[in-house]
């Protein structure tokens, strides 16, 4: 009785290698695991300037970033840097500046009010000077948004005032973000102000402009909401995201603030739910990270968490 021929083993792996090239598939080496591929396409990755706790010029800083493969960083405005030094680190680096956070409301202690909600005329006028600045800058440095905090809501200063004084001063700003094609996109913080979805596509809404949109800030919501339901309801308003963690464990046995003490990935942000919602709304802009920086190796885990936020 004739058996069958088996063909041999190398013969077997050569057909089989064909097969599963012709289908577009690749091997991978017997005993390797392969990470997924990272998924793309709904956020590039940066972070603050202010994270980089490196010695060196920032053309050394921008260049460190980009190794560890962020696509950008985010500068203060106004600020005191040479804008020739910041494009010259940029091309240079091939990071690019996306965009600038409107600086001048963190110059007091946050439990002040912030000056685009002053009671103070005079302080309003000088602030809606400021965020122009930081319009200028954000375009001089080929970015593409000022991230603006209107107001604080306190005991002295209502809700309504608040609300009322921060609309005026921003929308006085409008017509030179359409001008410069540069967005005012405002934040979601600890401010007692604008506590709700709802609330905040309004708020954006009233400025007529679209030129006005949200900077999401996923971390500060898991406080008191659900990030996801935020940009089910914001939807295409939002134009940017702040990367962050939060932990209601450490929030409840350890006091309110405790909850950022985590890293991404290890808190309360359910991110596989929240990239399928960006992916609802086909955001594709900038994700930065707003986390306790560090040196090259805290950077790099920052940067690698990024990666795993972003393949989920």
């Amino acid at each position: 009785m004739n058996r069958p021929r088996h063909p041999d083993r190398r013969s077997f792996l050569q057909a089989a290698a064909g097969t599963i090239a012709a289908s577009g598939l690749s091997t991978v080496p017997v005993g390797r695991a392969r990470a997924a591929p990272a998924k793309t396409g709904r956020f590039k990755k940066a972070v603050k300037y202010g994270m980089v706790k490196t010695d060196g010029s920032m053309l050394e800083k921008f260049k460190l970033l980009k190794s560890l493969g962020f696509d950008g960083v985010e500068l203060n405005s106004p600020n005191s840097l040479s804008r020739d030094d910041v494009l010259r680190a940029r091309d240079a680096s091939g990071l690019a500046v996306h965009g600038v956070v409107y600086s001048i409301n963190w110059s007091a202690p946050f439990s002040k009010v912030a000056p685009l909600s002053s009671p103070d005329a005079g302080v309003r006028k000088k602030a809606v000077a400021a965020l122009e600045t930081a319009l200028a800058d954000s375009k001089a440095y080929g970015g593409s948004s000022v991230l603006v905090v209107p107001g604080k809501v306190t005991k002295e200063e209502s809700y309504d005032q608040v609300y009322q004084r921060s609309r005026e001063a921003i929308g006085q700003a409008v017509e030179a973000a359409e001008k410069l094609d540069i967005h005012i996109l405002i934040e979601n913080v600890w401010n007692n102000f604008l506590l709700s979805p709802l609330e905040a596509a309004d708020y954006v809404d009233a400025f007529g402009s679209r030129k006005v949109g949200w900077y999401f800030d996923v971390g500060n919501v898991v406080r008191y909401g659900w990030p996801e339901q935020w940009i089910r309801i914001l939807g295409r308003r939002i134009k940017k995201l702040d990367i962050k963690e939060y932990s209601r464990d450490k929030q409840f046995n350890e006091g309110t603030g405790k909850g950022f003490g985590v890293k991404l990935l290890e808190g309360d942000c359910d991110w596989p739910t929240v990239m399928a919602e960006l992916g609802k709304i086909d955001f594709d802009g900038w994700g930065t990270a707003e986390v306790s920086g560090g040196g090259e190796k805290r950077l790099r885990d920052i940067s690698e968490r990024m990666d795993r936020i972003l393949a989920s």
